[in-house]
């Protein structure tokens, strides 16, 4: 079985560009960030709940690759699946259309980590079955 993608929307503000009238790169990481957000509260994972339990998910790799630009009003696509799910690590694949055409990936990797110690720990179980479900 593939595994699911999730499409979030995203239009590009005068706020997101540069000098230059384009995206300006940092954001890119932004607008990914609210996608795996999005994906995973579709899935009935909301982070504040973890939050609570001094559990959170936190960015420990990311390989980003601009191929295009996007410009400001540019309506984007902001294409998010698991590529990879282990005890305390997951990993994202995600990429950004413009009109069907790719103008970015990022690979992501997730770690679970605790709070209080900032050290890795294994997933909750009830996360780690809907992220199965999808991946």
């Amino acid at each position: 079985m593939a595994a699911m993608e999730f499409n979030f929307a995203v239009r590009v503000y005068y706020e997101d560009t540069d000098a230059g009238g384009l995206v300006y790169h940092a954001n890119y990481l932004k607008y990914y960030e609210r996608a795996r957000t999005e994906f995973l509260s579709h899935l009935g994972i909301e982070q504040d709940g973890l939050l609570a339990k001094q559990i959170g998910f936190v960015v420990k790799r990311i390989t980003i690759d601009n191929i295009l630009a996007a410009k400001f009003n540019d309506r984007l696509t902001v294409v998010t699946k698991i590529s990879a799910l282990k005890k305390a690590r997951l990993e994202f694949e995600q990429r950004i259309e413009k009109e069907n055409k790719v103008i970015n990936t990022a690979l992501v990797e997730i770690a679970c980590i605790d709070l209080e110690k900032l050290k890795p720990v294994r997933i909750p179980e009830y996360i780690l079955g809907e992220l199965h479900s999808v991946s």
